[in-house]
């Protein structure tokens, strides 16, 4: 099973998790989800009144550098340690 067959399994099985993860993990899921799936951020920062958008550009710009590869195997690791 290839990396890109694996990392959509885990797509998959998130939306299927026995309980609901906490903010952070699911701003983490996220972040690793685009990494993988688009590569790093780009466009401006959300302004002051879209807190979501900029937890959200905030955390994936954290990843800024990781490879796609990278990326997609830390998100399924995380997917299967919330199983």
């Amino acid at each position: 099973m290839s990396l890109q067959d694996q990392f959509e399994a885990a797509v998959a099985e998130s939306k299927q998790l026995p309980e609901k993860p906490d903010n952070q993990t699911l701003l983490k899921i996220y972040a690793l989800y685009k990494q993988g799936s688009v590569g790093d951020v780009e466009g401006d920062r959300p302004g002051m009144t879209d807190f979501v958008g900029r937890f959200k550009w905030d955390a994936w710009s954290e990843l800024k550098g990781t490879t796609k590869d990278e990326a997609m195997q830390q998100y399924i690791d995380l997917i299967e340690s919330l199983k």
